[in-house]
């Protein structure tokens, strides 16, 4: 367990709100900043059965002012820039010294941007996308993979070990958030072939529970097919990572791809995959909804 701090956390959604929650019970002490007071209502409702106690902030600068170590968790680029740059941003009461650590999937370059204020005004920056939904953060089984100084990780990493499952540092300021669009495109892959295999035993007549049994003990099995298949056969999808936000994720990585000269004909095919259920009104349905684009046909 790391030495008690004095944190900030901004965000108390799916993912950061179980977040919150770890830091509290881990012993540190968390001002917290939510956007709408009915979520910190909700956190307190969740947590306050174990004895935890958060104290909640008006803004995102009331909430950073004693911090050593910020945390932020919302939605995207603008999200990120309006809680830490903006008039009642974090940056605005930060002290020199303190650090900043980024959880938001965003671009890679909002992080590098961030990291550059932060720099100017003697404040380290991490940023830390994470992997796992909301079930990592609920059970404090998270990935997190980040970008930033080797000081800045050294500092981060014993306080975020409460809710990780694991911990890389990937490289410097922006390689987190690269790291996480890699992540996010191999997700929609195998995403788009787990539909389509899901979508071939159903019409062959080929009883689906066997199927996985006989075909996730080989190359085949993912996490997704583990975790997903079950749902996927019976057609449920309102729980887990929103279709919404894939499609924010996979834009950032297409772009950044873009940048890089790179072509990447997968991803954007099952990005267009993605609008059409959104389209159709499942936009806040989990990622394995994609398989809902295709018709089923059952013998």
């Amino acid at each position: 367990m790391s030495e008690s701090k004095r944190v900030a956390f901004i965000g108390l959604g799916v993912m950061g709100g179980p977040m919150t929650g770890h830091l509290a019970r881990a012993g540190h002490m968390v001002t917290a900043y939510n956007r709408s007071p009915e979520r910190a209502e909700r956190w307190h409702e969740r947590w306050s059965g174990e004895g935890l106690e958060v104290a909640f902030a008006a803004t995102p600068a009331a909430a950073a002012r004693d911090a050593e170590i910020v945390f932020t968790c919302v939605g995207n680029d603008e999200d990120l820039e309006a809680v830490t740059l903006g008039d009642d941003g974090v940056l605005t009461t930060m002290r020199k010294g303190s650090l900043l650590v980024d959880h938001t999937t965003v671009s890679a370059d909002m992080a590098r941007q961030l990291a550059a204020k932060c720099g100017a005004l003697g404040i380290a920056a991490v940023d830390a996308p994470v992997s796992g939904g909301q079930a990592g953060a609920e059970n404090g089984q998270l990935a997190i993979m980040c970008g930033g100084t080797a000081e800045a990780m050294a500092r981060a990493e014993p306080v975020m070990q409460c809710y990780a499952k694991s911990i890389v540092h990937v490289g410097p300021t922006g390689a987190g958030q690269t790291a996480k669009m890699a992540n996010q495109m191999c997700i929609a892959g195998v995403l788009g072939g787990l539909s389509e295999a899901i979508r071939l035993a159903e019409a062959a007549g080929l009883d689906l529970d066997k199927t996985y049994e006989a075909i996730s003990g080989g190359a085949a099995q993912s996490w997704q097919m583990d975790n997903r298949w079950a749902t996927m056969t019976a057609g449920e999808f309102d729980f887990g990572f929103a279709i919404d936000w894939m499609r924010k994720d996979l834009g950032y990585a297409l772009d950044e791809a873009k940048r890089l000269g790179l072509s990447s004909p997968i991803s954007a095919l099952v990005d267009q995959f993605y609008a059409d259920v959104q389209a159709q009104g499942g936009g806040r349905r989990d990622t394995s909804a994609l398989i809902t684009r295709l018709p089923q046909i059952k013998k």
